[in-house]
């Protein structure tokens, strides 16, 4: 089949796509809105659990002018009030709160808004029953709070990744079964055409997630393996929630607006399948690489390492595929707050997977194993790669569903940047302190003490990248609640960086 044809996004007209639109808009909204919400709590969450690292007692207890007002307030609320918020301040809480609040409350719930519409758009149908999806929406959210106030208390897990208590995840399992479902329905019932590349990796997420989910969920907190095995499945659903959920909705992102922003094909039909199928095929074993130097069968961990190298295949062919669809178009990052939001997010996609490949060699596995070299990697991952590639997506997809363009050009570059130059240094800050982490763990003549003595600098500087975030994320939601409260820009054409003719 020729690429000319074959990967040209949602080619129906404009009255097709404004229906399509308006059968999408509040569920879709919702979810972003509601990603946003969780996504500056995560930030705060983020904040607290990193200034902790170098400075413990911080937030650790209650102010005295809070105090106050609680010891005033005694008759009405229960004693160990204080004692119950310094507990859910405590770096222990906070962490886990923070990896939740940004995996399933902004990460998912954004993935799951951009889901809906690609997949409407692509399937060129419209989204039926609209209001059962938001419905779902609130469900999810209400598990959200569920599960991260349950968290705060001490009622967590202790299970990374899977730190809700089963009666939240629950709820976030129902409620992704009643959202995913019309989205497949949209897919059953596409016009006919061509199956698009996106598509591909969207119903791909849609039905590996709820078998991550749930069947980890069950392996661990509802008919528990026993022994070492639990860590077996850990790894196995906390890598592949990654690389199974989050990766192949970025990748659909990516496969759909780099070629709509720049107004040709995707460079490569066959390139596009070999990626997808080799991603299927090696991905799912990556996750033992985690569990290096433990109590395992060797085989486990060979397999993993293996696989994980192999990675290298799917991410070489997808890079390739992406530059080359990019090639004599790359000015028109300077214009598209989308295609660079978008084509951030993809360079991080390949350097963020040559990276994991290459932290399952063991040799460099003994040195960084257990360090901040890990946490680098996967923000690259999560916030470099994923994370910006649904900032971009929402800056297309919002202005489409509220009928306004964003206010502000100035407001975006102040988002973008502040973003890009706080995730690439708090990457780089990571990477440097955590080998030298490892190296000063592999030498017995250095304290453990010392260690952290000498690592400390670079926490505060990962602190200090942490508000250059901060700043993104707010300038974004200021934006955002602008464009929900219609009082975006109407009329003339998209908010671009600078006019596209200079």
């Amino acid at each position: 089949m020729s690429t000319a044809t074959a990967n040209i996004p949602d080619t129906n007209n404009a009255a097709d796509r404004a229906a399509i639109d308006r059968s999408c808009r509040v569920p879709v909204l919702t979810f972003f809105a509601t990603a946003i919400f969780w996504l500056l709590a995560g930030t705060v969450f983020a904040l607290l659990a990193s200034i902790k690292l170098h400075h413990p007692n911080f937030a650790i207890e209650i102010p005295e002018w809070s105090a106050m007002v609680i010891r005033a307030l005694d008759p009405f609320i229960p004693a160990s009030t204080v004692d119950a918020i310094n507990g859910a301040l405590t770096f222990g809480r906070v962490r886990p709160a923070h990896l939740n609040t940004v995996a399933y409350g902004w990460a998912a719930t954004a993935a799951l808004g951009v889901c809906i519409w690609l997949m409407a758009r692509l399937c060129r149908v419209q989204l039926r029953h609209s209001g059962f999806v938001t419905a779902a929406g609130v469900i999810w959210n209400i598990g959200m709070f569920v599960g991260t106030g349950a968290i705060l208390f001490g009622q967590s897990t202790s299970v990374e990744w899977l730190e809700f208590p089963p009666y939240a995840s629950f709820l976030l399992f129902i409620a992704y079964a009643l959202i995913s479902i019309w989205a497949v329905d949209m897919f059953v019932h596409r016009k006919p055409g061509h199956v698009y590349v996106s598509q591909w990796y969207l119903m791909a997420a849609l039905f590996w997630f709820p078998w991550l989910y749930g069947t980890a969920n069950i392996l661990i907190h509802l008919q528990p393996v026993q022994g070492s095995v639990q860590a077996i499945v850990n790894w196995w659903y906390g890598h592949n929630a990654l690389g199974l959920w989050f990766t192949p909705v970025g990748l659909a992102a990516a496969y759909y607006f780099i070629p709509k922003v720049i107004g040709r094909p995707v460079h490569s039909y066959y390139l596009s399948a070999f990626g997808f199928w080799s991603l299927a095929l090696f991905y799912s074993w990556n996750g033992g690489h985690h569990l290096i130097g433990g109590p395992l069968p060797a085989w486990v961990i060979t397999a993993s390492t293996v696989a994980s190298v192999m990675m290298i295949i799917p991410v070489v062919v997808t890079a390739i595929n992406h530059h080359m669809t990019m090639k004599g178009n790359f000015h028109v990052l300077e214009y598209s707050p989308t295609l660079r939001f978008v084509v951030f997010g993809a360079m991080a996609y390949t350097l963020a997977s040559l990276q994991g490949s290459t932290m399952a060699i063991r040799s460099l596995n003994k040195i960084t194993h257990f360090t901040d070299y890990t946490i680098g990697h996967s923000h690259l991952g999560l916030y470099a790669f994923f994370t910006m590639i649904m900032f971009g997506s929402m800056y297309y997809i919002v202005p489409r569903l509220v009928g306004a363009e964003w206010r502000s050009a100035a407001l975006i570059k102040i988002h973008f940047w502040s973003c890009a130059y706080g995730i690439i240094f708090m990457v780089l800050i990571l990477t440097v302190g955590g080998l030298i982490q490892g190296l000063g763990l592999r030498d017995a003549n250095i304290s453990f003490k010392d260690i952290v003595e000498n690592t400390l600098f670079y926490k505060v500087v990962r602190s200090g990248t942490g508000f250059l975030l901060t700043l993104g994320h707010v300038v974004f939601a200021f934006h955002f609640l602008l464009m929900l409260l219609r009082l975006g820009r109407s009329g003339g054409g998209p908010t671009l960086f600078k006019p596209a003719n200079g």
